[in-house]
């Protein structure tokens, strides 16, 4: 008598996907890979998520609202823009570098160099990344509104290189760079803030 097919877990299935993703992008995950992190036939993969790009989707979403989700806390929670930038940096220096899961950003690495079939993926990614800048200027803009940053302080080129900051701390850990020494690169950056901040925001 032939056994019942194991119970599929989708919860447990796409975490496994979005860290085969993580690890090796969009690209470098074949459905071979993913046969085998999630431990389930292809068929049953294509049942349960529609297709490997709807599946790479809904594992960014899950990425962005797990480990991925300290930028939006930092950005929002902190009342200080200065606080607010710091906490963003040091925060990415720490989840990218934290042990026992890939290193860097999922968005960034999934998907920079790709063949032409899969301009679509990479297409959505950029979008993500640009959403990313743009949150940042928003939260310089504000501050520079509430009187934190000095009137004429140019928040969207101060956007970019926070965001141009946020985005290599990821390949530097990627590329295997201690957390220390990106903390320390992270206090170094945080001197642009400094000098657009008014006098009354300085610490």
């Amino acid at each position: 008598m032939a056994g019942r097919p194991r119970e599929f877990d989708r919860d447990q299935a796409l975490e496994r996907a979005m860290l085969a993703f993580w690890q090796r992008g969009y690209e470098g995950t074949s459905m071979a890979d993913l046969v085998q992190a999630l431990g389930i036939a292809s068929a049953r993969i294509y049942a349960a998520f529609g297709s490997k790009q709807a599946l790479f989707r809904e594992a960014v979403q899950r990425y962005e609202s797990g480990a991925g989700c300290f930028a939006d806390k930092a950005l929002a929670d902190e009342a200080q823009v200065r606080e607010s930038i710091a906490r963003m940096l040091t925060d990415a220096a720490t989840v990218y570098t934290e042990p026992g899961q890939p290193q860097g950003c999922m968005v960034v690495m999934a998907a920079i160099n790709f063949a032409q079939e899969n301009a679509e993926v990479a297409a959505w990614l950029g979008d993500h990344r640009r959403q990313r800048t743009q949150s940042i200027i928003d939260r310089l803009q504000r501050a520079r509104d509430e009187g934190q940053l000095r009137p004429a302080t140019d928040v969207q080129a101060l956007g970019d290189f926070y965001a141009t900051q946020l985005h290599g701390i990821s390949v530097q850990a990627r590329d295997g760079v201690a957390r220390a020494r990106l903390l320390a690169a992270c206090e170094v950056a945080m001197g642009a803030l400094d000098q657009a901040l008014s006098p009354a925001a300085r610490p």
